[in-house]
């Protein structure tokens, strides 16, 4: 059997994944190996927590590079008013919400893969947001959500 004829597995990420989501708007970076060892599979910075102005543009990003995304599970207490769903490019894409407090956005694409984002806080300063997303993204990292933002200082939690 050819390489090229050797089916890839769901759960591994493209090559080409790293980039913005939409000039001027929210940044996205996914892990750039297509291994997915590390703890996240990536980072998110939204400019507002209006998840439903946001969360367009960032599954239109995703859904270009690894398919259709079926449902977006948020921390409830991120984001000001969260449906419990949205019509993004002629699709129904579901949210759960839970008041968990992970500093994530879980992503599923079919019915069993999931990604997980750190979601950078829109607060956040241009340094500080770039150091936790360039942690998040790094195949070896092992660090969860809330203390990567916390030691990059763009938690909110830290506020005196």
């Amino acid at each position: 059997m050819a390489e090229s004829d050797t089916p890839t597995p769901a759960k591994l990420l493209p090559d080409a994944i790293h980039q913005a989501v939409k000039p001027g708007t929210a940044l996205l970076r996914l892990e750039t190996t297509q291994s997915r060892e590390g703890l996240l599979d990536g980072a998110w910075w939204p400019r507002s927590r209006d998840i439903a102005a946001e969360l367009p543009a960032l599954i239109t990003a995703l859904t270009e590079h690894l398919g259709p995304i079926t449902r977006v599970g948020l921390d409830a207490t991120a984001w000001n008013e969260i449906p419990t769903r949205l019509v993004i490019d002629d699709r129904v894409v579901h949210l759960d919400s839970f008041p968990v407090g992970d500093d994530t956005v879980l992503i599923t694409r079919g019915h069993n893969d999931h990604f997980s984002l750190l979601v950078v806080p829109p607060h956040a300063s241009v340094e500080a947001a770039r150091t936790a997303m360039a942690r998040a993204v790094r195949a070896d990292n092992t660090t969860q959500a809330a203390q990567l933002l916390i030691a990059t200082a763009t938690s909110e939690r830290q506020a005196p």
